[in-house]
């Protein structure tokens, strides 16, 4: 029988329907996924084989779970996306305020509805999207938002003492009965707000202002906690540790592929900007791995994490910076240069937090450092290492690019040379041709320009080339010249 056709409690009787609790539900769904194959957390990337199969168990278990790690490490999409794991309509009593099982009234009105009513009780039904409660924990969150606290008011209307249980106004963990209820940054709830969640998570009793209640919540709790939190802003207290039944650790992508799949997923382009701003394959390597740089560097904390939406602001950043040259030079259509990496600075600057190291250099310098790095890092994946010492007059792979700027008195590149301009530039140097073509022969012809100027910036990293900053681009120079110069 269709759900339209199931408006009453005796219909739903007739239709053979069976209650199961959250956690079963959960459960079944999850098994019926894995014997068909299914993947079960589609769009959560690189935790399939660390923290899916863990979060499985857990379901299977039917544990309330808790999600430790640091920011931006996907732990309240995981707890979203087990939503898709619920029925898609469950019934309850018309009506109640803590979406009643129609089979296991716990509300005072359901009882008193069903009572009266018998077969005849309405019956409504709960999609599974409206089946997901969420509650950042912050330290001025009270036992009355949480479980409930006397109404005056209602008491009043009702015109009932304050010994009446129906004067009780529910707070959001009875009003997500049957529902799953997250609680983000469990640390800094405070200590005795937790002392309230245990027998929830145990018994399921609630109290509120000294009634005797026995409500049997049937719930799904996820918490989520960074690490660091234990020792800085607060701590989950241990008894309400040992009743969370599995605690998982996330962690961030492990490689600059799964970075790659997370950001393209989560960057909020649209099509516009997406089809005027061409992205080389090693623009965005490049890009990826300026997060892996921060997470290592000396002068970010590392304990404070850097999260996946460091990559994603950036990779927003990095096409407006190419789209906006492309608007003031009236082109419709432009490709992305390593240059313009200097636009996702102020992306970078807001998502890492610096030690006393890094506050001294200042956070615009450690960005910069950041994007060096990542050039440092990729340069000896397509070309040569660059030794620190070499014999004098002995040639090297990068002699005949060194010996062009030694003999030339200059070369920039230009923040707002066209990108005919643009290529006719690199295209001067020469040597960068032959180098391209010996060590990266079937490099895409539509990169080549970006690799060029790749070539350019892994040279000053590796102190063969000097790079100078002026007021309308960058300036490369031999670096014996740049030298002799400033003297």
């Amino acid at each position: 029988m269709k759900i339209e056709n199931i408006n009453t409690l005796g219909e739903l009787k007739k239709s053979g329907y069976l209650s199961k609790n959250i956690k079963d539900e959960l459960r079944h769904n999850l098994r019926e996924k894995i014997k068909s194959g299914e993947p079960t957390f589609e769009g959560v990337h690189g935790f399939e084989n660390t923290v899916i199969p863990e979060l499985e168990r857990a379901i299977l278990s039917r544990h309330n779970i808790n999600l430790l790690g640091l920011r931006g490490q996907a732990k309240t999409r995981l707890a979203r996306k087990m939503i898709e794991l619920l029925d898609e309509y469950i019934p309850y009593v018309s009506g109640s305020e803590i979406n009643d099982d129609p089979f296991h009234p716990l509300s005072r009105f359901a009882k008193d509805l069903i009572a009266e009513k018998g077969d005849e009780t309405p019956i409504s039904w709960l999609h599974r999207s409206e089946r997901f409660f969420e509650k950042l924990a912050t330290p001025d969150v009270t036992v009355a938002d949480l479980i409930g606290d006397v109404d005056p008011i209602k008491a009043a209307n009702l015109k009932l003492s304050y010994a009446d249980d129906r004067v009780i106004h529910f707070g959001m963990i009875p009003r997500a009965n049957r529902c799953i209820f997250v609680i983000n940054e469990l640390p800094d709830l405070q200590a005795r707000i937790q002392v309230a969640l245990f027998n929830i998570l145990q018994e399921g009793d609630i109290q509120i202002r000294g009634f005797k209640l026995r409500m049997p919540l049937d719930m799904q709790f996820v918490f989520t906690a960074n690490p660091e939190d234990y020792t800085n802003r607060g701590s989950i207290v241990t008894p309400l540790k040992d009743r969370i039944g599995s605690q998982i650790l996330t962690h961030y992508p492990q490689d600059i592929h799964v970075a790659k799949t997370i950001t393209a997923q989560e960057a909020k382009l649209d099509t516009a900007q997406s089809d005027s701003v061409y992205v080389p394959s090693l623009a965005k390597d490049l890009l990826e791995q300026i997060s892996f740089e921060a997470r290592e560097s000396e002068f970010i904390d590392n304990k404070s994490g850097v999260s996946a939406r460091l990559s994603i602001t950036a990779y927003e950043n990095l096409l407006s910076t190419a789209e906006r040259r492309a608007l003031l030079s009236g082109t419709d259509k432009t490709t992305l240069r390593l240059s313009d990496f200097m636009g996702v600075i102020p992306s970078i600057t807001g998502k890492v937090e610096l030690v006393y190291e890094g506050e001294q250099e200042g956070a615009s310098f450690v960005a910069q450092r950041l994007i060096s790095d990542s050039i440092h890092t990729l340069f000896p994946a397509y070309f040569p290492k660059i030794e620190k010492l070499e014999k004098q007059g002995e040639k090297n792979t990068y002699s005949d690019i060194l010996d062009w700027f030694f003999t030339e008195s200059g070369f920039e590149l230009l923040d707002d040379c066209s990108d005919n301009e643009y290529k006719s530039i690199l295209d001067s140097i020469t040597p960068l041709d032959k180098l391209i073509d010996k060590y990266q022969p079937n490099f895409d012809k539509k990169d080549r320009d970006f690799m060029k100027e790749f070539v350019l910036w892994g040279l000053v990293e590796y102190k063969k080339l000097s790079k100078d900053r002026v007021s309308v681009g960058y300036q490369f120079r031999d670096i014996f010249g740049s030298y002799i110069s400033r003297l």
